[in-house]
């Protein structure tokens, strides 16, 4: 099957702000996920594939400051891959003074809702890379964002993937769904009220306090109810009631058994 792009002006992608860095030859490229949450009905809507695309070019450029989106192509769940800064250009996500060395290929899986790729993005991002390998001189490294960066990009299932050597679906190897008994790392912030703290790792958090039967929403807002549900389980597993989740009530979410 050829190579299904598309192109920068069918995504609908804003111009550059400034040059890109020319790049004639590399190591090979990374593979990423979004770091965020992904909603499960882009397999169903290759629409909301191309609004999503256009949102993190917008972040980068209009959040980070960079002068175009950070990634050297995007493959979504319909096979169908997005040119980003594209071959011979230095992308911009791989973290300071890696750039040079691997193009950035970006799955359209997140760390919760669409987290496991399904067969035809895995097979997008073999895609993405035999074009930049053609068109771009990328060596025969393909690597995970964590492979020198600290990072948990490009998520359990995308990397596992990855380590097996990025099998092609159909050749009997497909990424496992990540082993249920671990659990996100401790995000390095406290979420604690006042003032609310807000974020994908509070939604995670709470998602898991109501699989544990907390009374809990879970919508991403750690308020006065989550503080609640956070002091109750605090009291039941014998640590300092405080109502602020840090590490120790983080981990216990996960590993202290259910009563």
């Amino acid at each position: 099957m050829a190579i299904d792009i598309v192109s920068r002006k069918d995504w609908g992608a804003r111009a550059p702000r400034g040059s890109y860095s020319s790049l004639s030859r590399n190591k090979g490229v990374k593979v990423h996920y979004t770091g965020g949450r992904v909603e499960p009905s882009i397999v169903d809507d290759h629409a909301r594939c191309v609004a999503m695309v256009k949102s993190i070019q917008n972040f980068h450029m209009d959040g980070n400051g960079w002068i175009d989106i950070g990634y050297s192509m995007v493959a979504c769940p319909h096979r169908k891959v997005f040119v980003g800064r594209g071959p011979g250009h230095v992308c911009a996500a791989n973290g300071a003074g890696l750039n040079t060395d691997h193009y950035a290929v970006l799955a359209l899986v997140g760390n919760s809702g669409l987290v496991q790729p399904n067969d035809e993005m895995l097979l997008g991002v073999l895609d993405a890379i035999d074009y930049l390998r053609e068109r771009g001189g990328a060596g025969s490294q393909i690597k995970g964002h964590r492979d020198g960066y600290s990072t948990d990009c490009p998520g359990d299932a995308l990397y596992a993937w990855v380590k097996k050597g990025a099998p092609r679906p159909g050749d009997g190897e497909t990424p496992p769904d990540p082993d249920p008994q671990e659990h996100p790392k401790f995000p390095g912030r406290l979420l604690k009220y006042p003032p609310i703290t807000r974020g994908e790792d509070v939604r995670t958090w709470q998602a898991q306090m109501k699989k544990r039967g907390a009374a809990v929403d879970v919508d991403g807002a750690y308020g006065p109810a989550s503080r609640e549900v956070c002091l109750d389980f605090q009291r039941e597993q014998g640590l300092d009631a405080d109502g602020v989740v840090g590490r120790l009530t983080w981990d216990a979410a996960w590993e202290a058994p259910v009563s």
